[in-house]
């Protein structure tokens, strides 16, 4: 089970300089792309429904708890069940290793720096997998891919790939965005052949590629609190679901998309239900 904190959201629109703007929306991929609702969010394809826009959903990746009433989306880790009778999105650590998992990953798939050292997410202490080239790219995406195979025979609808902006704490070079966006894409074809949905995390700079990527919803956290919500609903319409660590962030959020969107408030280590420190709230609750 995923028990470390959630990463708390680093603007990246804020941090970008408008030349690394430029770089990030690069394209990387090429081939089909998803089609648009009159609203400007992505339609589902033939095979995968994304989950249902404005809906009252849980965050519950810090352990499993029966949902509150009314919650019709959980999102839970790929070593979860999904939670009965509710539309599952499964997590996946898919752009870095979980703390302590780097002997899980072939040692040439773990990104090095100059001096042959291992690239480490300092805040949660995870190393940074190498997507660099074509050849990585499907090396990493086959063990990430036996995760999602899981996710559908358990009967989850959507999957979320975490970390897709971690490109961004990797050394200049080393990694950039058309290697999230190519990687990204494998992934999705994957998804998209087992039947599920797949979202976005985070990394507004990509959002105008989600079509060429193949992206059908998006998963954010605290677009309220750094104002970023319009972006993600310029490139999914409705179908973003958004979760935010304090009060303030939460009121901007109800505020400005509390009518639009699907939106709650976690704790920042998303606590199970009856655990000290946990924090649910939504905008109904203010």
């Amino acid at each position: 089970m995923r028990t470390k904190r959630v990463r708390p959201h680093r603007s990246l629109l804020a941090a970008a300089s408008a030349a690394a703007v430029l770089s990030l929306l690069a394209t990387a991929c090429s081939g089909g792309t998803t089609p648009e609702t009159s609203d400007g969010s992505p339609a589902a394809s033939a095979a995968v429904t994304p989950p249902p826009a404005h809906a009252d959903f849980d965050y519950q990746l810090g352990g499993p708890y029966t949902p509150p009433d009314g919650v019709s989306v959980v999102i839970r880790d790929h070593t979860a069940a999904p939670a009965r009778g509710r539309y599952g999105i499964c997590y996946v650590n898919a752009f870095q290793a979980q703390p302590g998992a780097e002997r899980d990953w072939d040692d040439d798939l773990l990104l090095r720096d100059d001096a042959g050292k291992v690239v480490m997410d300092k805040d949660w202490d995870e190393a940074i997998l190498d997507i660099s080239t074509p050849v990585k790219r499907e090396r990493v995406a086959q063990k990430v891919d036996a995760w999602i195979d899981s996710c559908a025979a358990k009967g989850f609808k959507a999957v979320e790939p975490d970390n897709y902006d971690s490109y961004t704490r990797a050394p200049k070079g080393l990694l950039t965005a058309a290697d999230a966006k190519a990687f990204l894409h494998l992934l999705a074809e994957h998804a998209h052949k087992k039947g599920l949905a797949i979202g976005q995390k985070n990394t507004s700079p990509l959002v105008r590629d989600r079509k060429q990527v193949g992206l059908d919803f998006a998963v954010v956290e605290e677009c309220g609190q750094y104002d970023e919500c319009g972006a993600y609903t310029k490139a999914f319409g409705a179908h973003v679901l958004v979760i935010e660590y304090t009060e303030r962030g939460l009121d901007k959020a109800c505020d400005g998309w509390g009518e639009k969107l699907s939106i709650v408030r976690r704790d920042l280590d998303v606590v199970p239900a009856g655990k000290k420190g946990y924090v649910r709230e939504t905008c109904g609750d203010r």
